[in-house]
């Protein structure tokens, strides 16, 4: 068994984990009481224990995560010698193909070693004495690349040295299917995170009036319909010269037996005709539009019918011009869900709490998440009848 590590935004770690209960990596509620558990929530991901099938699923399933990182080894390091031989005893040749580069992002606090560049010269130093041949370093940017280097996550803190090995190489919000995106795109993770926040029961109407490039309601379809995250994309694990194609494949058909696809009412809108034309691009890349029913109109134009959700995120602040005064938009929005959405559950993602209070029904602002480097909150709250 290893440590695995899923990383996640900030404040969308509970739903990470939630996700990984439902996958069955980490134990119920009720067993980790019974037992010491050797899980643990932090700040920006959930620590758990797994092996090779793991790691495979966390990242086909996940949809609130961001990389799957597998602790490669952990040990105290208060000098570069001591750094460079203790790492070179750490089985990097099970993570690297023949010939493969490597890339490292190295964070250092409060440690003797304080020089990010200078851990790194000594860490591919460590990798070149373990195989015997000089490694190539290649620059780490911030995002991968399908056929990027192998990545690995070197943290010293308190003089402790931690080093992950990525198995995910593209973050894990890039699904495959948004090749195209309208103005202020909303990232894949954090709209699953707010579906899940908004507790949809996928089963009655969910609508998204702003639906810009549509990552809402094509992570809704998803969702319903059982469709993995990772279900079209590569992997960097994929790389790895122990990579298990017959296992993988069994994952795949597993995810497929153990989420049964349901078939509720997706409706999602703009008055951008052009936001529309990607999103139902987008859709159709995705294996959903025929799910999604589309349309190009204002948000006063909507006609909900049953009782359902509304997840969406209406532009913000940071997200326009400037000059750009929103609150009558809001104040629209607000009137349509008071006149026409009656009891109806509702899921808002702004940055700004003043044009939330332009909507004009009460709403919980406690879960705050970070949308494009942006601070927002998601609000919630079930509109109240007139």
């Amino acid at each position: 068994m290893k440590k695995i590590f899923a990383a996640s935004e900030l404040g969308l770690e509970e739903f990470t984990k939630h996700e990984l209960h439902e996958l069955g990596l980490l134990p119920s509620a009720k067993a980790s009481k019974t037992k010491r558990s050797q899980n643990s929530t932090e700040k920006g991901g959930i620590e758990f224990d797994g092996d090779l099938k793991a790691i495979y699923r966390a990242n086909l399933s996940l949809r609130t995560a961001s990389r799957v990182l597998v602790r490669l080894g952990s040990f105290h390091a208060a000098a570069f010698s001591e750094l460079r031989k203790k790492a070179s005893r750490l089985e990097w040749e099970r993570y690297l193909a023949p010939g493969q580069s490597v890339a490292l992002k190295v964070t250092c606090n409060k440690s003797r070693l304080y020089h990010s560049n200078a851990v790194a010269e000594r860490v591919v130093g460590a990798i070149g004495d373990r195989l015997n041949k000089q490694a190539l370093l290649h620059e780490f940017v911030g995002e991968a690349e399908n056929e990027s280097p192998q990545l690995f996550i070197v943290r010293l803190v308190n003089d402790h040295c931690t080093i992950s090995v990525d198995s995910s190489g593209e973050l894990l919000h890039r699904r495959g299917y948004r090749l195209e995106t309208a103005k202020a795109p909303l990232r894949e993770t954090l709209a699953a995170g707010a579906i899940m926040a908004s507790k949809w029961d996928m089963e009655s109407p969910l609508i998204d009036p702003f639906c810009g490039s549509g990552t809402i309601p094509i992570e809704a379809a998803l969702m319903a319909r059982g469709i993995a995250p990772g279900n079209s994309r590569r992997f960097a694990f994929m790389n790895w010269p122990g990579f298990d194609p017959n296992l993988w494949k069994a994952v795949l058909a597993d995810h497929k037996r153990q989420f049964p696809y349901r078939i509720p009412r997706i409706l999602a809108s703009d008055r951008d005709a052009g936001a529309i034309r990607i999103a139902q691009a987008n859709a159709e890349r995705a294996g959903v539009a025929d799910y999604i029913d589309f349309s190009c109109q204002a948000v006063s134009a909507i006609e909900p019918t049953d009782t359902g959700w509304i997840v969406t995120n209406p532009p913000y602040g940071l997200r326009v011009s400037a000059n750009k005064d929103l609150r009558n938009l809001y104040a629209q929005f607000g009137n349509v869900l008071r006149t026409k959405c009656p009891d109806w559950h509702v899921a808002i993602i702004c940055s700004d709490l003043r044009l939330l209070g332009n909507i004009g029904i009460r709403l919980d602002t406690s879960l705050s998440m970070v949308n494009g480097g942006i601070s927002v909150k998601l609000a919630r709250g079930i509109v109240e009848t007139c």
